[in-house]
Parts: structure tokens; C-alpha cells; sequence
């Protein structure tokens, strides 16, 4: 038997121990999918406290500073009281998919985390189809809302979940566009293939367009500000969700909190190179510092953004996307491609011995980032155009207005 049984050789330790092949290859998958289910569950917890003393600290407050040493033991705290409160099942409702609607919005989180590569050697399975996987298990949330708005039996619940599904179905049309890139540039759907192949050049400087147009669908696919429309009480009660309570409000909220953080690793995952790092193939377990410092970097954006924008509008949500981020999704999708062709046909782009090396992926990295920049310019351009024209039409109008009560004023000739 070897001298350090690691995760990595554990069947062979197992099986060098004298236990059958099959039994051994089990047990270090049952170990792993608990290990890759428990991280999450775990991380929800300390998410909650983090994001009400980031908020706090945005707001100029101090947030959770009682139960316990800074208030650690406030999310704590807080989950015993959801397991106390009264479990309420509205009369008419359909008992097993209103049940079952809580399971499926955390579950869906949880599994979103079985291709999520760690380090170099730990992933829960590099699938070679990580990305669709991605966009598959993420689009469970769709169906979880709708579950628990008809089953509800709430006409306002029911409400709720159109207008939720609307912004859902909306951004992931963008979201895929933006994907597709980093796709193209990688030559590969396995996100740990992707994280490979940013060894050299995070996509990010490839691709800083796509970057933003992901972060800003997953924004709304999440439903935190200023797209959380999913919180705007006032409008229509309180959405989907609004006949559930004690432990099953509870794990919508844990599977929201977990959603917006898994959103942050995989921002880091496919545009921030993951767990690739300084000294990381010396020392793997570095990976897992690398990717929590990246994600971490992605997720105090997100909670300074939801601390400081204001909510829009549905009309407005709608417009936003399919009259601004998917024209520049498809624009952007076209022009990466045609340069990555000429990168390709000039011998531009690094071959692939020489992935990892900074100075090969230099020009290839140059035309790509240019190419984001004259997008960006000519969006710049047709907002500012835009913009322009409302103001001069509100000046005209404000004009018109301003004149009709003074002549209405004016006395006649003669007189």
C-alpha cells in the first residue's frame, strides 16, 4: 500500500487494502459528489453574513454586530428561526410540486457545482460538454418558478412567475451569445479546458465585451439588483414565492444567496483564468486560493452594485435587453470570429504547444482587445446619438408647453 493515500490515488489505496475494484471506485465517488455538494452548503452560510456587512459598510451602517464575535452567528441564528416558524401549505394548492419546487431551486444551485474545476486535479467531472451543462442545469431555475407560482394556487404568485420567467428566458439569449466566445477562442466547452487555455491570456483581455454582457445576464438570471424585480413588493406582492414560508422561504433565499456566488465562480472560471496561478502546478491545493481571490473580486462587485443601484422598471428590464444587449451580443459574436479567422490565417494565433506562454498569446490578444474597443466605441457612439435626440425632443416639447399657457394668456387686438 503507498505511503500517503491522497483523493487522488484513493481508489488504489482502497484497492491495495484488500476492497473490490467497484466498491472502492464508489466510495470515492460518494466521497467526492458529498465534498463538492457540502462546499456550497457550507459557503451559504457565511455568504449571508458577508453580504449584510458589505452592504452595511456601503450604506454606512454596521450590519450584523450582536450574535457572536462580529456577528458570525447571525445566519445561524436566522436559520433557526426559519426551522421554528409554522410550515404553511395554502388550502387548493397542489401539496407534492409545492414541496417539491424548494428541493429543485436548491438542487439546481448544488449541481452547477459538479464541473466547477478547483485546481488542476480536483473537478468534480470535466465534462467535455462543461458549458452546455452550464446553460442546461442553470436554466432548472426557470422551471423551479413556475413550480412554485402555479402550484401555489395565488394568482399573484402566478403573476409573479410570468413576469419572473420573462426576464429569466430574456437573458439567456445573451448569455449563451456571450459564452460562444470563449468557446471560439478556446476550441473547447470543458471548463477546465477553458481554464487551461487562459494559462497564457485570461479571456477577459480577449474578450472584455462578452466579459460584461455574462456578468450582466447573469446578473438578471440571478435577480439581484438592478434587475431583483423578483423583491419589488410593492408591484406584485412579493412574487413567486409569496405563499411559502418557514424552512421552504428559507431555501429559496440559500439557493439565491448560492446562485449569485456560483455565478461568481464561473465569471472567474471562464474569463479570469479560474485557478490558474503562480506556482500552481508545484502545488495544486494553491488553485482552490486562486480561484476564491478571483471570485471573491467578482462577488464584492456584485454586492457594492446592489448596495448603490436603483431597481428598474419590467418595461424597462425588457427593452434593455432585447434592443441593447443582444444586437451587441450578436454584433460582438461576429467580430470575434472574423478575427479570430484572421488571426488564424495570419499565423497570429499561438499554436497550441504555446497556450501557456505570455508573449504567443500577445497578438492574438492585441487584435481580439481592439476589436472589443471599436465595439465598444460604436455603441458609445449610438447611445450618446440617442441621448442627443431624446434631449432635444423633450427641449422642443418643454417649449411647446411653456408657449401654449401664455397664449392662452394673450388678450386680443384692441383690447
Amino acid at each position: 500500500m503507498t505511503d500517503v493515500c491522497s483523493i487522488n490515488n484513493l481508489t488504489r489505496c482502497l484497492m491495495d487494502g484488500g476492497m473490490n475494484a467497484g466498491l472502492a471506485n464508489f466510495i470515492t465517488l460518494l466521497l467526492g459528489v458529498v465534498a463538492t455538494a457540502t462546499l456550497p452548503l457550507v459557503t451559504v452560510i457565511f455568504l449571508i453574513w458577508v453580504e449584510r456587512k458589505i452592504a452595511a459598510r456601503v450604506q454606512d451602517r454596521f450590519g450584523p454586530n450582536r450574535v457572536g464575535p462580529w456577528g458570525l452567528l447571525q445566519p445561524v441564528a436566522d436559520a433557526l428561526k426559519l426551522l421554528t416558524k409554522e410550515d404553511i401549505t395554502p388550502t387548493g394548492a397542489d401539496k407534492f410540486i409545492y414541496n417539491l419546487a424548494p428541493i429543485i431551486s436548491f438542487a439546481s444551485i448544488v449541481l452547477l457545482w459538479a464541473v466547477v474545476p478547483f485546481t488542476p486535479l480536483h473537478v468534480g467531472a470535466n465534462l467535455a460538454i462543461g458549458v452546455l451543462y452550464f446553460m442546461a442545469v442553470g436554466s432548472i431555475a426557470t422551471i423551479k418558478v413556475m413550480v412554485a407560482g402555479w402550484s401555489s394556487n395565488n394568482k399573484y404568485a402566478l403573476l409573479g412567475a410570468f413576469r419572473t420567467i420573462a426576464q429569466l428566458l430574456s437573458y439567456e439569449v445573451p448569455l449563451v451569445l456571450a459564452l460562444i466566445v470563449p468557446v471560439m477562442i478556446a476550441g473547447t466547452m470543458s471548463l477546465q479546458g477553458l481554464t487551461v487555455a487562459q494559462q497564457g491570456m485570461w479571456f477577459v483581455f480577449m474578450a472584455p465585451v462578452a466579459a460584461v454582457i455574462f456578468f450582466i445576464a447573469n446578473l438578471a438570471e440571478v435577480g439581484r439588483a438592478p434587475f431583483d424585480l423578483l423583491e419589488a413588493e410593492s408591484e406584485i406582492i412579493a412574487g413567486y414565492n409569496i405563499e411559502y414560508s418557514g424552512f421552504k422561504f428559507g431555501m429559496f433565499m440559500a439557493g439565491e444567496f448560492m446562485h449569485a456566488f456560483t455565478v461568481c465562480v464561473l465569471t472567474a472560471v471562464i474569463f479570469l483564468g479560474g485557478w490558474s496561478g503562480p506556482l500552481v502546478h508545484e502545488l495544486p491545493v494553491l488553485g482552490f486560493v486562486w480561484l476564491g481571490m478571483k471570485t471573491a473580486l467578482v462577488y464584492i462587485f456584485m454586492l457594492v452594485l446592489r448596495s448603490t443601484v436603483p431597481r428598474v422598471r419590467i418595461d424597462q428590464l425588457m427593452a434593455f435587453n432585447w434592443k441593447f444587449l443582444v444586437p451587441i451580443s450578436i454584433i460582438n459574436l461576429l467580430v470575434t470570429a472574423l478575427l479570430l479567422y484572421v488571426t488564424r490565417a495570419l499565423g497570429l494565433a499561438p499554436a497550441p504547444e504555446q497556450a501557456t506562454d505570455f508573449i504567443a498569446n500577445l497578438p492574438q490578444t492585441l487584435v481580439l482587445f481592439v476589436g472589443n474597443l471599436v465595439v465598444i466605441g460604436i455603441v458609445v457612439t449610438l447611445i450618446r446619438n440617442w441621448g442627443r435626440q431624446q434631449r432635444l425632443a423633450d427641449e422642443a416639447r418643454f417649449a411647446t408647453t411653456e408657449e401654449e399657457p401664455a397664449a392662452a394668456l394673450s388678450l386680443p387686438a384692441g383690447h
